[in-house]
């Protein structure tokens, strides 16, 4: 579902001039490590890579001379300005990372769409998700128990915040009625001298 098929093109060229180069190209300089292999140096195409980045839990199938790595983002340098890539550090994945990623990715694209339906805050769901994922909880259960357990927070959320109003509203009464028997009391008392 997350998985992206990612052409590459290898590296001879380093240094700074020859990472300008490379991205004035549209291409982004990127090192691939892990694995048996040894680390390869080599470009992706920008656009491409940076629509790919944009999904959760991303696994980049980048060809490589030929050979296909599957990978994930390990670190993505951005320029702060215009906020272009400048550089990726790709971790190779095993088969069975692939697989988890896919899975992880699955489940929060499902939260999501469960908490747009739901009228939820994305983010919180899906964190939640995620923390019952790692105990081990299927992914349809940790769904529907992080969507109970939002509800139920923002249900809590709203009675304290009534509560609260509520409390206001008294404590306001209760000092309008405290100033005005004090400012009749000093009318009628300068009244009887």
């Amino acid at each position: 579902m997350s998985k992206v098929v990612i052409e590459s093109v290898t590296r001879t060229d380093f240094g700074k001039g020859a990472a300008r180069k490379i991205r004035r190209d549209g291409w982004v300089p990127a090192v691939v490590y892990g694995g048996s292999e040894p680390e390869a140096h080599i470009s992706l195409p920008g656009h491409d890579l940076m629509m790919a980045l944009k999904r959760a839990g991303v696994v980049l199938e980048v060809q490589i001379d030929g050979a296909t790595v599957n990978t994930a983002p390990r670190q993505v340098q951005k320029d702060p300005v215009r906020g272009f890539l400048e550089h990726v550090d790709l971790m190779v994945l095993t088969d069975s990372e692939v697989r988890e990623r896919l899975v992880v990715g699955a489940a929060v694209a499902k939260a999501e769409k469960a908490a747009v339906e739901a009228e939820l805050d994305r983010v919180t769901v899906v964190m939640a998700v995620r923390e019952l994922l790692d105990e081990g909880v299927n992914v349809d259960t940790a769904i529907a128990q992080a969507i109970a357990a939002v509800q139920e927070e923002q249900v809590a959320a709203a009675a304290a915040a009534a509560s609260a109003a509520a409390a206001e509203d008294a404590a306001a009464a209760t000092a309008e009625a405290d100033a005005a028997p004090s400012a009749e009391g000093g009318d009628s008392g300068s009244g009887s001298e």
